[in-house]
């Protein structure tokens, strides 16, 4: 009987040391969750964020730019404007923190396809202090481009062969963030851009610096910023700065992209976010934006846009 006694309690004795080691694991899982509501939205204005919904989530995006409000009221600030861009895009969350999607532009007619992963996720205990994510996409031009006057230094005039390869044109991005307070929220990134077809004088490949923030001021509501520069970097550029418009005709000086300066407000729900901004670059696709850009920061340049983002769970 004491032999039976003493087993019994031996048993309560490992059952109840296993059942603290299980809570104290609990806890220790329930300490280092990933941080909420970081960003409301998978896209910040123009860019990426390191927001990705949950699995089996679709996604709807709806990106417009209006013209530049150099004119007033005479387009209602470029609202009525001829210029503009509209994209409209599809994104799908395929596996934990794992986001592929499809848009189309005005611009260009830019077909793109995207993929965004974020690898580390900021936790709420920062054993994790930030939150990393990649993004990539490659873009298929879709204008009528079939005859293209180039300018040539032997022949000039001559007519260049726009084939599918020429349409073709990447971007990859490294984004690290993080959730400094409930309501401020900050990330910095750097992107490489390609284009197999470029204007005269661009560059091919273009290297970019981006800083990204959102300051929520209401329970709903948020200012947002994004701030996106392309770097002049002579190592990788194919401009020539001894060229002169003397012995080059049709040249008026290598070209750098400009950089592109926005801000706006966010109001978002659960299932949906609406931005409002200003901001000086036509571009939505990142390649397009840090290799393209000619319009600089200038109050006339600045054009109203929007970004609406809509979920939808499976």
């Amino acid at each position: 009987m004491k032999n039976t006694i003493l087993y019994i309690l031996l048993g309560l004795f490992v059952c109840t040391n296993l059942y603290a080691q299980d809570e104290e694991s609990a806890d220790v899982v329930e300490k280092d969750k990933p941080v909420r509501f970081a960003w409301e939205s998978g896209m910040l204005i123009d860019q990426q964020t390191a927001q990705i919904p949950t699995v089996k989530t679709l996604e709807m995006v709806i990106q417009h730019k209006f013209g530049p409000i150099d004119n007033g009221s005479t387009d209602l600030w470029g609202i009525y404007a001829p210029a503009g861009n509209i994209r409209l895009g599809l994104n799908y969350v395929v596996a934990n923190n794992v986001q592929i999607g499809w848009g189309i532009s005005r611009r260009n007619m830019y077909n793109d396809f995207n993929a965004k992963w974020t690898i580390f996720e900021q936790t709420r205990k920062n054993q994790v202090p930030v939150f990393v994510t990649v993004y990539a996409n490659a873009a298929i031009d879709g204008m009528n481009r079939d005859d293209i006057e180039l300018y040539n230094f032997e022949e000039p005039g001559q007519k260049f062969d726009f084939g599918f390869s020429n349409r073709l044109s990447y971007s990859a991005q490294l984004i690290i963030g993080r959730k400094v307070t409930n309501a401020l929220s900050v990330q910095g990134a750097v992107s490489f851009s390609h284009a197999n077809f470029v204007p005269q004088w661009h560059d091919h490949d273009r290297v970019g610096l981006h800083f990204n923030g959102r300051l929520k001021v209401s329970p709903q509501g948020a200012i947002i910023f994004n701030y996106d520069v392309p770097l002049q970097i002579d190592g990788i550029s194919e401009q020539h700065p001894d060229w002169n418009s003397t012995n080059t005709p049709g040249w008026d000086g290598p070209y750098h992209p400009e950089p592109n300066l926005s801000f706006g407000y966010e109001v978002s729900t659960s299932t949906h976010a609406f931005q409002i901004y200003m901001g000086n670059s036509q571009a939505m696709l990142l390649q397009d934006m840090m290799i393209n850009n000619n319009t600089g920061i200038d109050f006339d340049n600045f054009a109203i846009g929007f970004t609406i983002t809509r979920l939808w769970s499976f």
